[in-house]
């Protein structure tokens, strides 16, 4: 199906593509599914959809994060022949799709892949790679939760009625075709003085039965302090490769900007998160 009409990033105007077209689109791609094993949904946005507005007459944003056109009778109808489905967002901003996310057997994030995303896709699609990446951004489930973003202030997003406050895939969520099981964090010390660093180090091991990437995240949370500090902050991150039942041991170092802070005064403050 086509989303608009001509898909050019650089035309003043956006004009979607006719409906009654893309209805007749989306029967002759039923008609082809019906005989398909598995289903690759290809759900997406363009870079007409996607831009910088500059002026009034070149207008880039949108009032919904969700797919546009037809595409969510597509996915619906895709879904209704009972066929495995795997979805294939490919966009430029993180989009709201909660319903199409919940039907999906996988959920595969391309983003804008390029010139070589093709065969990328293809080796992640049909297992001759195993994806490992995690989101640096969150994913919202509707424009209502915006902004969303992972380090934010406890007293921020009480949620709405009649639907969660949790995002649709927080900051950092990423899976892949095996498991890996985390251990509990050691520290290097129960006390540090402000101008020593800590040693923080995790056993991480690959419980699945390929080898893949996992990528190990060290959040901190200031649990009291002299201004409201966010839920947590990302400090480090580690991807290793493990092959299956293979084990490691990660270790992030963190010195005193790690815990550092602007206080009441607008002072930076530096020590071990205590102030």
């Amino acid at each position: 199906m086509r989303i608009t009409d001509k898909g050019n990033w650089y035309s003043d105007e956006v004009v979607l593509a006719r409906r009654e077209d893309n209805l007749a689109r989306i029967k002759e791609a039923l008609n082809v599914a019906q005989g398909a094993d598995e289903i690759v949904l290809s759900s997406a946005g363009s870079s007409a959809t996607s831009r910088e507005g500059w002026d009034k007459s070149h207008l880039g944003d949108r009032a919904n994060i969700g797919l546009i056109a037809q595409q969510d009778e597509l996915a619906q109808a895709v879904f209704a022949l009972g066929k495995p489905v795997v979805v294939l967002l490919i966009n430029g901003a993180p989009l709201g799709v909660p319903d199409i996310a919940g039907k999906a057997n996988a959920v595969v994030e391309a983003w804008y892949p390029g010139q070589e995303g093709g065969t990328a896709l293809a080796d992640i699609l049909f297992g001759d790679a195993n994806p490992g990446g995690k989101l640096p951004v969150t994913f919202a489930r509707s424009a209502g939760q915006l902004p969303l973003f992972y380090n934010q202030k406890p007293s921020s997003h009480r949620g709405y009625l009649f639907d969660s406050k949790e995002p649709l895939f927080p900051f950092g969520f990423g899976l892949s075709y095996t498991t890996f099981e985390i251990g509990p964090p050691h520290l290097s010390a129960k006390q540090i003085k402000a101008d020593q660093p800590v040693t923080v180090s995790v056993d991480v091991r690959n419980t699945g039965k390929v080898a893949g990437d996992e990528v190990v995240q060290l959040y901190l949370h200031d649990v009291v302090s002299s201004v409201t500090r966010p839920v947590k902050e990302l400090k480090g991150f580690r991807r290793v490769t493990l092959a299956p039942g293979q084990s490691t041991t990660v270790q992030f170092t963190l010195d005193s900007d790690a815990f550092a802070l602007w206080d009441q005064h607008i002072e930076a403050r530096r020590g071990t998160g205590r102030v």
